[in-house]
């Protein structure tokens, strides 16, 4: 049996995928969980063999809780805006697989069962695009400012938690802002988080 932890931030989505999942004669969803810190307290109580984990929640993301658990627990990211960038991020953190939620629940089993014996899958549309997508013109100082800056607070928050200088953050936001095209810090983020850079 394939013991698995469900995050997903939307109940319906959540409840049906878990109950197209029990269907399974080999799977079963022995926990659920509707953002990623409760993701991570879930992975880490029921130890499940796989967890699949919504890119977007509330507080931290699919890739964030993925870095925040156990390697030895293999994740499956499940999306609606597959973006070719968040793809690299994901791999990096550790993901064995990345699919669309347009993924129907029987395939979406079979990717279940695959990585949980060890393989990988990111769907090929996403692949695709990563492999033409363009570089990121951003330095990785001004993604850091701007990574910093998509959590909230002011610029003299962002220049605490990075260590800089008010006015050498206000800069590195300046320089993104004009590299993306974009009039104000938020925007820039905003930006760079769809991208998938941060």
């Amino acid at each position: 049996m394939i013991r698995v932890v469900l995050a997903d931030d939307e109940d319906l989505i959540r409840g049906a995928l878990a109950a197209l999942l029990e269907l399974e004669g080999d799977i079963t969803v022995v926990a659920q969980a509707r953002d990623g810190d409760a993701a991570v307290a879930a992975v880490a109580e029921h130890r499940p063999d796989i967890a699949v984990l919504d890119l977007e929640m509330p507080g931290r993301d699919g890739v964030d809780v993925t870095a925040a658990i156990d390697r030895s627990i293999p994740v499956v990211l499940v999306t609606r805006h597959a973006r070719p960038g968040v793809l690299k991020r994901a791999l990096a953190a550790g993901v064995r697989g990345f699919v669309p939620k347009t993924t129907p629940a029987s395939r979406l089993a079979a990717i279940l069962r695959d990585v949980h014996a060890g393989g990988r899958y990111v769907d090929s549309d996403i692949a695709a695009s990563a492999l033409t997508e363009d570089a990121c013109p951003l330095t990785s100082r001004e993604l850091d400012v701007l990574r910093h800056t998509r959590r909230g607070g002011s610029v003299q928050d962002v220049a605490a938690a990075v260590n800089l200088a008010n006015g050498t953050v206000r800069n590195y936001l300046s320089s993104a802002m004009a590299k993306l095209g974009v009039s104000s810090r938020h925007d820039a983020a905003r930006v760079a988080w769809e991208e998938g850079w941060i």
